[in-house]
């Protein structure tokens, strides 16, 4: 029991009032109807708990406890007598308990006193005085238990033995209780409704998106694996953010079911047998449970389903949606189980003896309430407020078109957590979708007709769409245009709910720290020359101590922005500048502008020497030196707890002393722990990897810690790799990570072009077959490791393999590399650094420099967090861009374009600002160049103003080949300097490669070229003087400034020099 325990008192008085009503029959319900027969009979009610299970099981005793105090409690005995209750436990718990005795009044129905008993070492007298109160009370006969719980124990076991001295007659109340604590009230609904959220996150974010990715990439995963994913996922704090992880468990082991076997019982246990995804069903059915509060979700996830169980799988929903409808206050549970009878034997008779007999039980403290079931033979009337998981299936259902056995039986199931209203169909709390647009998984082959598939939209794995998208070049401009319109839309209204819902939080930048030197003048040093007013340095404190007006004032080292040493004739200036606001650099706009600043102060004082006296300069020289020292010692303490920002302390590694553990050897880890490459061993544990390298350097990468993990094989790569994408950096060699790669080479990543090499010469031939020798055993390896580890039951993710068809060519860093996309991300790991966009983190992808007249473009990547700084990949093909929109639509990713770069550090700045007036000017569409937003002056009149630089036609090509120089890693250059520079470039190879000059004659060449190359600047130089000065005699009415949608500024020819 936790140390902290608070026992509601009022609330627990509150429902012993409503325990003492039912037992009356003072809450004016009908006996026949109400399950409290046996209650009404007893002249006492006994609530005990033995010691603590092994097993966790429900059990009626428990259920009752939580419903009154809030918590299980073992080794208790709780006696209802008519007028007194009496409560016998251990010290400790009777004063947790004592906290219901001062929320005690004279309500009705409430007893008129509380008799608690502490334990001791012999309690055969404390028991004789229970029994005595018994006997009190009213007949003192008959005993209310709850005979099915089943207990262990020497405290039971005594209770039972005085009990057994005594003949006393005992009913089972279980039905009773039962029913009194189905109905619930406020509280308990909104602990059930945040069970079923925690539950919806992990179906739809969890189970259901593994096993699409599994059923895409065909792989082989057992049902029991797929079950301990699950529980293991309840630490992920991305599925309980909202809710005390502490208090988050399983109802019951999680059901996958595939393959022709079905079981449709809570209690069935999961096989393993690996997921079966040729052409069946998949059946999903768990629950999570809240502060003891159930929910339930039952999911059915058809593969390529035929028309035939697209039919029996909307008739089911249809079955559902009458016992939503009819489940009301007052009716009887039987009443709505003969009403979806009648409707499946009057629509579909085949069904009916496939049906399962139990439609559903009354959910709450525990899983399943069996009195209360919607049976053929429950006359248990609904009560408004009550919590019941439904659940309808059919099974053994055949399906003529399975592809094999396996497919050729399946099973139909779905259910939901819902809550019963008065004179309106009941309320469902489990949200996620169950139509058959979000259940369906459709994988075509490639001969499949187009023209058989129907308009039902469904589930199209993000591989399988990815590579239909970049094979199929036949989708029209116009309705990929069409769509991207409404994604836009949909983007801009989601994300103004998301972030003006946020109070502009985005928008808040880092308030710079505030050092407070000293908090009370107590804390100011006593020495001599701060008595002399002179400056004086606390190097404890890092703390200027300056003499203004004649008193010392302390400024804090991180106040002063520079401080300079000047000596003018007989006086040394000592002249320091503050950080204040209107400064420059972002120090500076941190501040807060509210207060009173100095902006800089100027101290002389003389250089004589007289009478052997120290001269009064040596003090301004010595704070000089003290000041630039504790700056440098300032700025590093500084600099590196910027490093340590976002770097947790990692739980510990949980060791797994089994020999058999996955293990690879000879790996090299980037980035590198020491200046030459280390190579070592990888190995997996029970909570996470570990790396250990030659010469004993240890790593720790906890699976908790793991945000996204990648293996690429050493197909058309020259190294092979396992990648890990961190969701908090780690530290090693002295620098936080947050991307850490193992990898080994499989090859010579170096050719020696000298050597004369021959198609036949037998050592070529022997070490390529050497080579592909080991491609084929380091694959093997690596994947046979990843199969061990994600055989683990504590491993929570699955590793992703980059889509090489669907891989283009560009710049995200400093080379131009070979970009993949993966189911969820967008990554080039190849060379380092390397670059991993997670899809689900991106909000937009923008195209710049989108023009006919040029070879390449820039992608930029908006997150959905817009205080993160953008991504970018550079100088991507021209070819590749209606592939990659192709693939991009297909994801669901929004997407624009225009025909320039874009400042996005100001963009994002000025959006961040003032996101309400963002939004309401159009959002995102002042990106769009065909939005009709930019002629109406909305989001592209924002847009337009944050161009980088003006454009003025008349200017010369300067800028323009400023921007293309970024680019120069290419090999083609733009088209408007291809026709000249390819001509010169021609004409001077030709003349070095004939003329065979020597090397003096081409150094004097370079020089005359250098000379004519600085008359040429200075020439330019005077002519945008000139431009300047008739610039400014222009209009103020003409605008410089180039429109979003307007082509960047293409002369004909380059100027000849």
């Amino acid at each position: 029991m936790p140390s902290d325990v608070i026992i509601d008192g009022a609330r627990c008085l509150e429902r012993i009032r409503r325990l003492y009503a039912a037992w009356r029959n003072n809450d004016g319900t009908d006996i026949s109807t109400n399950d409290n027969g046996a209650l009404h009979s007893v002249d006492a009610v006994v609530l005990i708990r033995g010691q603590k299970e092994e097993d966790f099981t429900y059990s009626k005793s428990a259920a009752m406890q939580t419903w009154l105090f809030g918590y299980e409690m073992h080794d208790v005995l709780v006696v209802f007598c008519h007028d007194s209750v009496i409560v016998f436990a251990g010290a400790k718990k009777v004063n947790y308990l004592k906290q219901i005795e001062t929320e005690h009044n004279n309500k009705e129905n409430v007893p008129r006193n509380f008799n608690f008993i502490i334990r001791k070492e012999n309690d055969e007298k404390n028991l004789d005085e229970i029994i005595k109160e018994i006997k009190m009370s009213h007949q003192g006969k008959t005993l209310g238990i709850f005979a099915k719980d089943k207990m262990e124990g020497p405290f039971w076991q005594q209770w039972q033995n005085c009990l057994d001295r005594n003949s006393f007659e005992t009913v089972d109340i279980s039905s009773s209780i039962g029913y009194l604590i189905a109905v619930k009230d406020n509280e308990e609904l909104g602990l059930i409704r945040k069970a079923c959220e925690i539950t919806g996150k992990l179906y739809s974010k969890h189970l259901k998106d593994q096993i699409i990715n599994i059923v895409d990439s065909e792989r082989k995963v057992k049902h029991s694996k797929l079950s301990e994913g699950l529980e293991s996922a309840l630490n992920d704090e991305k599925y309980v953010s909202s809710a005390d992880a502490n208090y988050v468990e399983m109802c019951y082991p999680a059901i996958v079911q595939s393959g022709g076997n079905y079981n449709l019982k809570f209690s069935a246990t999961v096989d393993k047998n690996s997921l079966h995804f040729g052409g069946s069903s998949i059946i999903c059915a768990f629950g999570i449970r809240y502060k003891s509060y159930c929910s339930n979700v039952v999911r059915t996830l058809l593969v390529n389903p035929s028309e035939e169980m697209k039919k029996s799988y909307q008739f089911l929903l249809d079955c559902e949606e009458v016992i939503l409808r009819e489940l009301k206050h007052d009716v009887p549970l039987c009443d709505v189980y003969k009403l979806v009878r009648e409707k499946v034997a009057k629509e579909r008779p085949e069904l009916l003896s496939k049906m399962t007999t139990n439609l559903g039980t009354a959910l709450g403290i525990e899983f399943r309430e069996s009195t209360i079931a919607i049976t053929s033979k429950c006359t248990a009337q609904a009560k408004k407020g009550m919590t019941f998981q439904v659940s309808i299936g059919f099974t053994g259902l055949e399906n003529p078109d399975g592809k094999d056995e396996q497919s050729k039986v399946y099973a139909l199931f779905i259910g939901d957590t819902i809550v019963v209203n008065e004179h309106e169909s009941c309320t469902i709390y489990t949200s996620s979708k169950k139509d058959i647009s979000h259940i369906a998984i459709i994988l075509k082959d490639d001969d499949t007709q187009e023209d058989d598939a129907d308009d039902t939209p469904v589930i199209v794995p993000r591989r399988a769409a990815a590579e239909k998208a970049r094979t199929d070049p036949s989708v029209p401009e116009e309705s990929r245009q069409e769509y991207q319109k409404g994604l836009l839309r949909k983007l801009n209204e989601r994300a103004e709910v998301r972030l003006t819902s946020q109070g502009d939080k985005v928008s808040a930048e880092k308030a710079r720290k505030i050092n407070n030197s000293y908090k009370s003048e107590g804390q100011l040093p006593q020495d001599p020359d701060i008595q002399d007013l002179k400056l004086y340095m606390d190097k404890r404190y890092e703390t200027l101590i300056l003499p203004i007006n004649g008193a010392p004032t302390p400024f804090h080292i991180s106040t002063i922005k520079n401080v300079s040493l000047a000596v003018e004739g007989e006086y040394i200036y000592l002249r320091i500048n503050f950080f204040h606001p209107g400064g420059i650099g972002k120090q500076a706009d941190s501040i807060d502008k509210e207060n009173v600043y100095i902006k800089e102060l100027t101290y002389r004082a003389s250089n004589d020497k007289k009478d052997d006296v120290v001269p009064a300069s040596n003090n301004l020289s010595h704070i000089h030196k003290l000041i630039l020292e504790i700056q440098k010692k300032y700025k590093d303490q500084e600099q590196e707890r910027k490093q340590m920002e976002g770097v947790i302390k990692q739980d510990a590694l949980v060791l797994n002393a089994s020999k058999t553990n996955p293990k690879l050897k000879d790996l090299y880890i980037r980035p590198s722990l020491a200046n030459k490459k280390i190579n070592g061993t990888l190995e997996a544990h029970t909570n996470g990897f570990r790396y250990t390298s030659v010469r004993g350097d240890k790593i720790d990468i906890l699976y908790s810690n793991v945000s996204h993990a990648f293996y690429q094989p050493c197909d058309n790569e020259m190294i092979i790799l396992l990648h890990f994408h961190l969701k908090h950096a780690i530290v090693f060699g002295k620098r936080k990570q947050i991307d850490v790669q193992f990898y080994t080479e499989v090859g010579e990543l170096t050719t020696d072009l000298g050597k004369h090499r021959n198609m036949h010469d037998k050592d070529d031939v022997l070490a390529e077959q050497a080579e592909r020798d080991l491609r084929s055993k380091l694959k093997g390896a690596f994947q046979s490791f990843i199969d061990k580890v994600l055989q683990q039951k504590s491993f929570p993710f699955e590793f992703e393999t980059p889509f090489r068809p669907l891989g283009f060519h560009g710049t995200p860093h400093r080379s131009m590399v070979l970009i993949l996309p993966t189911t969820s991300c967008v990554v080039q790991l190849t060379e380092w650094p390397p670059l991993v966009i997670v899809l689900e983190e991106v909000e937009l992808v923008h195209f710049e420099r989108v023009h006919f007249q040029l070879k390449n473009f820039d992608m930029v990547f908006i997150m959905k967090d817009y205080s993160k700084k953008t991504q970018s990949i550079q100088a991507i093909p021209m070819a590749e861009l209606d592939p990659i929109k192709n693939w991009l639509n297909s994801c669901d990713m929004c997407y624009t374009d225009g025909p320039q770069s874009l400042n996005w550090a100001k963009i994002m700045k000025t959006i961040t600002d003032d996101l309400s007036g963002f939004f309401s000017q159009g959002g995102w569409t002042f990106l769009d160049a065909e939005s009709d937003a930019e002629g109406e002056g909305g989001g592209g009149g924002e847009g337009s103003e944050l161009e980088e630089d003006d454009y003025d036609p008349d200017e010369d090509e300067s800028e323009e080949e400023g921007s293309d120089s970024d680019y120069s890693g290419e090999e083609d250059e733009d088209e408007v300097e291809e026709e000249d520079s390819a001509s010169e470039v021609s004409e001077n190879l030709g003349s070095d490669e004939e003329s065979g000059k020597s090397w003096s004659e081409l150094e004097e060449e370079a020089r005359r070229d250098d000379a004519e190359k600085l008359d040429y600047d200075s020439d330019e130089a005077s002519r945008s003087k000139k431009k300047g000065g008739a610039s400014s005699k222009k209009s103020p009415v003409k605008s410089r400034k180039r429109p979003a949608s307007s082509p960047p500024p293409m002369n004909g020819k380059k100027k000849k020099r």
